[in-house]
């Protein structure tokens, strides 16, 4: 798998990868979510691609205390096969060159083989509580 940053002409293969995965939410409309990363640190959206394709994703941020990852998907037939491994090992590594301390992420509660996936790569439960404000509402993605 061959990892580099996004483009927008990954934008439509992305964002079905992201629904495939089940990461969309109609709240969160994904064409939104890319131009809103694209304006800060687009160095840090990653793309992973075999034989053409874009198989798995990840945004990754840094705001100079903390690092976060957001949207992490790997195409349901490449996973299992390292590729999530592999693009979160690069993600942590462009995260460690900027300095970045410490990476948060978010993972429901519910999806107990994302948060073994993690635990794997040696991420552990924070003691805390995740709060949330919407500062615009995005309209249902179409």
């Amino acid at each position: 798998m061959e990892i580099r940053s996004f483009t927008l002409a990954d934008e439509e293969a992305v964002i079905a990868l992201w629904e495939q995965c089940g990461l969309t939410r109609p709240w969160n409309d994904p064409r939104k979510d890319i131009r809103r990363k694209l304006a800060v640190r687009p160095d840090l959206f990653l793309v992973g691609v075999c034989e053409g394709a874009v198989v798995a994703a990840v945004m990754a941020g840094y705001d100079g205390h903390r690092g976060s990852i957001y949207y992490l998907g790997v195409h349901p037939e490449h996973q299992r096969l390292g590729c999530g491994r592999e693009i979160m090992a690069e993600a942590e590594r462009r995260l460690r060159a900027e300095g970045c301390p410490k990476i948060n992420l978010l993972v429901r509660t519910t999806n107990q083989e994302v948060l073994a996936f993690y635990r794997q790569l040696g991420y552990v439960r924070d003691e805390v509580v995740s709060l949330g404000k919407r500062l615009e509402h995005d309209a249902p993605a179409s």
